[in-house]
C-alpha cells in the first residue's frame, strides 16, 4: 500500500559548552559524532539531514580532528548534509543585546561558510528559547528558518494536526519560517523502535497532504547520553532506523529544512509566545511550584483527558533562572558590563585584531549552559562558570590592551552593576577587578585576577531543588536500560542524602556573622548557627576615598548584634599595581560588660579540593595542613594559606589581631545527565574573634589578602581549566 509523500527532516544539534574538558569533548567525539558520521556516510544521497554543530564544538573539531571536518565539507558540497548556522558561541539569544546576537550569527556564518563551504539559511535557537522579537535579528542575520518545539506552536493556539510544515511568523516587518519540531518524536529517537518511528510518519501521513514532519534534538543522544552507545550502535540501533527509512522512501522523503522551505508553501502565519522547550518551563519554577507540578502531572498523567489538558498547563520564564540563581545573574551583569564596553569602544572607532579578539572572547563569555540548571548540571558546574567569567575578563583584558590603558592605575566607579536598582562599587586597578554591593551586607561579590582571569568568588549557594526529594528519600534506582535521560536515577556517591543542605545568604566575602558563645564548626558548616546580627545581609552606607594611588571604600551600618545596638564600619582599599585587598573593620558602642563572637566570612572558588597540589599552608609550602576541601578549626591564627599549584596561584590572608579560624567546603548535591553527585563549590575561611570594648566602646581589626600568581604567570597560563569533580558531558 503506498502512502502520499511525507518529508521527514532530520535535525542533529552537536554541542559542547566552552570551557568543558577535552577529555568530555574527546569521548563525546569517539561515542556520538563520529560514529554517527561513520554510519550516515553509508548510506545513498537519499538519505539527508541537516546539522548544527555549535562553534565552541565546532573550534575544538578543527583543532583537534580536522579530518572530521573535511569529511562534513565533502558531505555539503555533495548536497546530504545542510548546515545550520546561529549563535557563534551557543548563546541564549534572548539573554544578550540585540547587537550580540546579530554579531555572533553573523560571525558564524562567515566561519561556516568560509570552511565548510555551506550556504547557511537556518539557525539552530539555544535550548529553543523563544521570544518574539528574535525573529527581526534573525532575519537581519540573514536567517531564513529555524526550528522550535512543537509546545511553543500549541501554546499559540495551535492544535496537533496543525505542526506539520514551516509558518511564517513576522517581527518588525521582517520575516521568517518557523518549523515545529515534535515532541513525540525526541522521545522515540532513540529511545524507540524504529518501526515505532516508521509508524508515527504512516498516519500523519495518510492524513495529511505534503506533510512535513521534524525531529530536532541532541545529537549527543546518539552515544553519549548514559547507555546509548551500546543502544545505537553496538545493538544497531541506527543502521536499523536508517534501513528502515530506506525502505519506505517511496513515501518517507528524508530532506532538510531548506529542501522543505524551498519545496513547500507555509501553512499560515503564526505568532509564538515566550517558551522554551516544555521541560525547561518546569526546571526554571520556583521549588515549591515545581513541585506542585510534577504531583499535578503525575497525578493527571493517567487520566484520558489528560492530553488535552496538557496544551493548557504551562510552566515558567527563562529569564527567571536570573532570579532563582542570583549567581546566573552576576555572570549575566558582568557580561553586560563587557558588552556595554565593547559596544562603546566600537562606536569611539575602535578596530583592529585586538579589539577583534576582546569582542570574541565577549561572545565566549555568553555560552548559555552555565546559566541555567534543569536536568543537567549548567549553574552547578564550576568549570562551566569560571569559563565564562575566564572569557570576560580577557575580553576586560585585552579591551583595555585596545585603548591603550597601560602603566599602573587604579579607580572606582559607582553605578547599578547587578541590575537591582541600587548602587555598588567597582573597584579595580591594572590587577584586580572587585565588585561590592554596600546594600547586601556590603559583600565582597566578585574578585578577578586579571593575570590569569579568575574570579575568585564565582561561588554558589546551596538552595533547594526539586530533585532533592528523591535524594532524600534515598532512591536507588541505577537502571541499565537505555532510559530517557529526564527518567534516570542514579546515585554517584553514597550517603548523599546526609549531604543536602541550604544557605540562607549567598556565599560572598565580607560576610559578618554575630554567634553565640560556643557555636560549633559542624553548625557554621552547615549553616544552622544560630545568627545573633543583622549585618549578614544588611544594607551599608557607603563613601569612597580617592588618592591618586589608592583608594579606599567605607561601608557604615548601625544594627543589632546580640541584643546590642552597634555600629560596624568597614573598608576595603586597593592601590594601584597592587594585587592585594586590605579589609579595616570597626566595632563602636560595643557593650561594656560581654564580649561578643564576631566573623568574618570569606569564600574562594576556582580552587578545587581533594587534589594534593591544592592545599592549606602556614608560613611556606612545607607546612600544610590539608587539602581545599579538608575542615580546619584553628587557634591564635594570624595567617593563612590557599596554594593551587595546579594553576599556579597562591592567596596569603593575614589579621592584625589572632584569631580563631575555621575553614570548611561548600559542597551542593546536585543533578547531571549522569546522576546526583557531591559538587565542591567554594572554600570558607571564617576567622573568628571574641570582641571586648575598649575603654572607648570600640574594637578594630585589619585584615589583608595578598594574591600571588607569579608561578602561573611564569608558566604564561591563559585559561582556567577547573577539574572540580569527575568531568561530565553537557
Amino acid at each position: 500500500m503506498t502512502h502520499p509523500m511525507i518529508r521527514f527532516c532530520l535535525v542533529l544539534h552537536n554541542h559542547q559548552p566552552i570551557g568543558n574538558f577535552d577529555a568530555v569533548f574527546e569521548r563525546a567525539y569517539q561515542d556520538s559524532y563520529l560514529p554517527f558520521l561513520n554510519v550516515f556516510e553509508q548510506y545513498p544521497e537519499d538519505l539527508r539531514i541537516s546539522l548544527h554543530t555549535s562553534g565552541p564544538l565546532m573550534e575544538w573539531l578543527d583543532e583537534h580532528h580536522r579530518d572530521y571536518v573535511d569529511r562534513l565539507a565533502h558531505l555539503v558540497s555533495a548536497g546530504r548534509v545542510e548546515i545550520i548556522g546561529g549563535s557563534f558561541y551557543e548563546a541564549i539569544l534572548t539573554m544578550i543585546p540585540s547587537r550580540d546576537r546579530i554579531g555572533q550569527i553573523a560571525s558564524y556564518t562567515r566561519w561556516l561558510e568560509r570552511r565548510l563551504g555551506a550556504r547557511v539559511q537556518g539557525a539552530w535557537i539555544p535550548e529553543r528559547v523563544w521570544e518574539q522579537s528574535l525573529t527581526a535579528d534573525l532575519a537581519t542575520a540573514g536567517i531564513r528558518h529555524t526550528v522550535l518545539d512543537d509546545f511553543h506552536f500549541k501554546n499559540a493556539g495551535l492544535s496537533e494536526n496543525d505542526l506539520f510544515g514551516a509558518y511564517l511568523t513576522e517581527d518588525d516587518g521582517r520575516l521568517l519560517n518557523v518549523f515545529p519540531g515534535s515532541e513525540r518524536l525526541r522521545y522515540l529517537i532513540p529511545f524507540g523502535q524504529p518501526h515505532e518511528t516508521i509508524e508515527y510518519l504512516r498516519g500523519i501521513a495518510q492524513r495529511q497532504r505534503d506533510a512535513v514532519v521534524v525531529f530536532g534534538d541532541d545529537g549527543e543522544k546518539f552515544g553519549t547520553w548514559p547507555e546509548t552507545k551500546k543502544h545505537v550502535y553496538a545493538d544497531g540501533w541506527l543502521y536499523r532506523f536508517f534501513d528502515a527509512l530506506m525502505e519506505n522512501r517511496d513515501w518517507i522523503c528524508v530532506t532538510t529544512l531548506s529542501e522543505a522551505v524551498e519545496n513547500t508553501a507555509p501553512r499560515g502565519k503564526v505568532y509564538l509566545p515566550d517558551a522554551s522547550y516544555r521541560e525547561m518551563t518546569e526546571w526554571v519554577l520556583p521549588v515549591e511550584l515545581q513541585v506542585a507540578y510534577e504531583d499535578m502531572v503525575h497525578g493527571f498523567e493517567h487520566d484520558p483527558r489528560w492530553q488535552e489538558i496538557r496544551r493548557f498547563v504551562q510552566g515558567g520564564f527563562w529569564r527567571n533562572y536570573k532570579v532563582r540563581y542570583p549567581e546566573a545573574n552576576e555572570m549575566y551583569s558582568r557580561m553586560m558590563m563587557v558588552s556595554r564596553h565593547v559596544e562603546n569602544a566600537s562606536r569611539e572607532g575602535l578596530s583592529g585584531e585586538t579589539f577583534e579578539a576582546a569582542r570574541r572572547e565577549l561572545y565566549r563569555g555568553q555560552c548559555n549552559c552555565s546559566y541555567w540548571h534543569g536536568a543537567f548540571g549548567g549553574i552547578y558546574l564550576p568549570h562551566l562558570r569560571h569559563a565564562v567569567y575566564n572569557h570576560l575578563i580577557a575580553a576586560d583584558n585585552l579591551l583595555q590592551q585596545a585603548i591603550g590603558k597601560s602603566g599602573t592605575w587604579v579607580e572606582a566607579t559607582v553605578d547599578d552593576y547587578n541590575f537591582d536598582s541600587r548602587h555598588e562599587v567597582r573597584l579595580v586597578n591594572n590587577r584586580l577587578v572587585s565588585l561590592i554591593a554596600p546594600s547586601s551586607g556590603g559583600h565582597l561579590y566578585e574578585l578577578d585576577v586579571r593575570s590569569i582571569c579568575l574570579n575568585l568568588l564565582a561561588t554558589l549557594a546551596r538552595r533547594p531543588e526539586a530533585y532533592h526529594r528523591k535524594v532524600l528519600a534515598g532512591a536507588r534506582s541505577n537502571q541499565s536500560d537505555c532510559a530517557s535521560i529526564h527518567d534516570r536515577i542514579v546515585f554517584k556517591q553514597e550517603g548523599l542524602d546526609q549531604r543536602v543542605q541550604y544557605d540562607s545568604y549567598q556565599r560572598k566575602s565580607l560576610i559578618d556573622h554575630f554567634y553565640d558563645d560556643g557555636v560549633t564548626l559542624d553548625a557554621v558548616a552547615r549553616n544552622e548557627a544560630v545568627e545573633r546580627g543583622d549585618f549578614v545581609q544588611g544594607a551599608f552606607e557607603t563613601r569612597v576615598r580617592r588618592n591618586p594611588d589608592r583608594i579606599q571604600v567605607v561601608m557604615s551600618r548601625t544594627g543589632n548584634a546580640a541584643g546590642h545596638v552597634i555600629k560596624l564600619t568597614k573598608g576595603v582599599t586597593l592601590a594601584a599595581d597592587d594585587s592585594a585587598l586590605e579589609f579595616a573593620y570597626m566595632l563602636e558602642n560595643l557593650p561594656a560588660d560581654r564580649s561578643l563572637l564576631f566573623s568574618v566570612e570569606f569564600n574562594f572558588a576556582g580552587l578545587p579540593a581533594n587534589a594534593d597540589d591544592r592545599f592549606f599552608f602556614q608560613g611556606d609550602h612545607n607546612t600544610r595542613l590539608g587539602h581545599l576541601g579538608t575542615r580546619l578549626e584553628m587557634r591564635n591564627v594570624r595567617q593563612l594559606g590557599l596554594a593551587d599549584q595546579w594553576q599556579g596561584i597562591d592567596l596569603q590572608w593575614e589579621t592584625s589581631q589572632p584569631a580563631g579560624l575555621w575553614a570548611y567546603p561548600i559542597e551542593t548535591v546536585s543533578q547531571s545527565e549522569g546522576g546526583f553527585e557531591l559538587v565542591h563549590q567554594s572554600t570558607v575561611v571564617q576567622p573568628y574573634w571574641k570582641v571586648r570594648a575598649d575603654a572607648a566602646g570600640r574594637w578594630s581589626v585589619t585584615m589583608r589578602l595578598a594574591i600571588d600568581t607569579s608561578l602561573a604567570e611564569s608558566r604564561r597560563v591563559h585559561h582556567i581549566p577547573v577539574a572540580e569533580h569527575e568531568p561530565v558531558a553537557v
